[in-house]
Formats: structure tokens, sequence, C-alpha cells
């Protein structure tokens, strides 16, 4: 089928098609920036149809116009978070991009002692998906810090998204995703669900005891006040308008302690006026500036 766009025929392919007009992508793009502060640009009409094409089969729809009624109205509340969690993209990677860990390993080892002292250590996953991130910032603490369950240690890990929440607190994984875990930090922090080798992975509880998982929506309020030591919000802030990734680095500053370092993703660069007051401190790493080295 075709979706008239202004101007152009966006092609979609696929069988069992449903009316797709511009006034529906436009109310579907509209909710999903008004809810969560994604922008979709007119070359996501496939992405859009194709993600929502099996909501609209599950709920027996023959419209995206019904659709739409649905999800704007007092009924459809837990069908638009369905809606949100399917057009949400939750690309995530046990260690992706090695060198934000690397500079974490080096803070941690760095307040390792005052934390022994009685001083916190407060990490935070922004947008943690499934939670292969912040379960990659456990790991790296325990190897600097294997008491670190003794102390005050504790990573915040949030995302808009309520079925990667669960899937962060149930912690297991398949073989794929738990290839990138260094076999030793595997065979000591997981263990297998089944006999061998080949099938799920679940964390501890030792590891899981240092995250709380939490949903959180970074365009809405921020229930806790730091600081943090580390945040990590990669791969996210890339999604909103520019003057909403402005708003986002410019709320994470009051969220850094001095010595905090902000890991972002590899295609993303802090602006607006968050960045007088953010200097880079390696690939995609940040810290505040005069803050400690």
């Amino acid at each position: 089928m075709s979706v008239s766009m202004p101007g152009r025929q966006i092609q979609i392919s696929g069988s069992g098609s449903f009316p797709f007009t511009d006034r529906d992508f436009r109310e579907i793009c509209s909710m999903l920036h008004e809810d969560a502060g994604i922008f979709l640009s007119d070359a996501k009409a496939p992405l859009v149809y194709s993600r929502l094409a099996k909501r609209l089969r599950a709920l027996g729809l023959e419209s995206f116009r019904d659709y739409c009624e649905l999800v704007k109205s007092r009924e459809g509340v837990d069908e638009r978070q369905k809606m949100l969690a399917a057009l949400t993209t939750n690309v995530t990677k046990f260690f992706r991009e090695p060198h934000h860990f690397e500079s974490l390993k080096k803070l941690v080892a760095e307040r390792a002692g005052a934390v022994r002292k009685g001083a916190r250590l407060r990490l935070w996953s922004a947008a943690c998906s499934n939670g292969q991130e912040p379960f990659s910032m456990a790991m790296t603490v325990l190897s600097v810090m294997p008491d670190a369950a003794d102390y005050d240690v504790r990573i915040l890990a949030t995302d808009i998204d309520p079925n990667m929440i669960a899937a962060g607190k149930a912690g297991v994984y398949d073989a794929e995703a738990m290839s990138a875990v260094p076999s030793s930090m595997r065979s000591r922090w997981f263990a297998p669900l089944e006999e061998g080798q080949k099938g799920p992975w679940i964390a501890s509880e030792e590891l899981s005891a240092l995250i709380a998982f939490r949903e959180l929506n970074l365009v809405g309020s921020w229930p806790f006040k730091g600081p943090f030591d580390a945040i990590f919000c990669r791969n996210v802030v890339i999604y909103f308008e520019e003057a909403t990734q402005m708003k986002i680095w410019q709320r994470f500053i009051p969220m850094m302690a001095r010595h905090a370092r902000l890991y972002i993703g590899h295609s993303e660069r802090v602006n607006g006026s968050a960045s007088t007051e953010l200097v880079i401190d390696g690939v995609t790493t940040y810290k505040l500036r005069g803050g400690e080295a």
C-alpha cells in the first residue's frame, strides 16, 4: 500500500494492509511527541505503519483511524502506552561503547576510598532499555569494589517503556546477548537457567541488588534529587527535537556531583546552555566545567 504524504508518496510493503492516512500519521506523531518528546519525520511513516499494524491486528481494528480514536480516548489509556512502547527503539548491548566503562571504572576507583568511609556512590542509567546497560555498570563497579553491596552504592535504571523495566527486573538474557559479557564476569555474576551454556542466563541476586529499575519519562518530572557520580544517557536524546535536547542536557547539570561524568551516545553532542557548563572529558564523555579531575 502507499501512504499519502504532503507532496510525495511513501511506499509501504507488506500483506494485510490497513487504511493509513496523512492525518493518522500526524496524530500519532503528535501523541508521541506530547507523551515522550520524540520527534518523527515523514520518513518514519513506514516504521509507524509496520509497528502499529501489529497492534491493529491484535485489537481487531480495521483502520488507523479507528486506532487513533481509541488511543485518544479515556478507554485507550493502556493501549496508548503500548503504542509508545511499540514506537520507541530499544537497541542495547552489554558494555556498549567500552571506553565509557573504562572511564567509569577509573571514576569508581577514585571514589572507592571515600565510599568505604561512608560516602555515597550513585549512578544513573537514564534510558536503560532491558537492563544490559545498568548491569554492565554494576559489573564495572564490582570489578573495582567486590564488596560494593556492603556500602552505600546504588544504580538507578530508568526507562519510559514498562516492558523494558520488567525485563531489567527479571535479569534474564539469551546466549547472544551474553556473548558480549567477558567470560569471567559471566560466570561470576550470572547463572545459566538451564544445563550447559547455550540457554538463557539470569543475573545473580548480588548483582541485581545494586540496581533499582524504575519507569521514567525523561521529558516528565524526575522524582529524585541526586547528585549522581555518573549518568549514562546514550542514544535517546537523538530522537528529540533540538529544543528538547537542550532542556534535557541542562536538567542533568544540577544532578551531577562535582566529579561526575556524563556519558552520551556516539552520534550525540551536548548543545544549548549546557555546552557552556560541561566540557569534554573523553570520547562522548563530559564533566562539569571546573569540576574535579
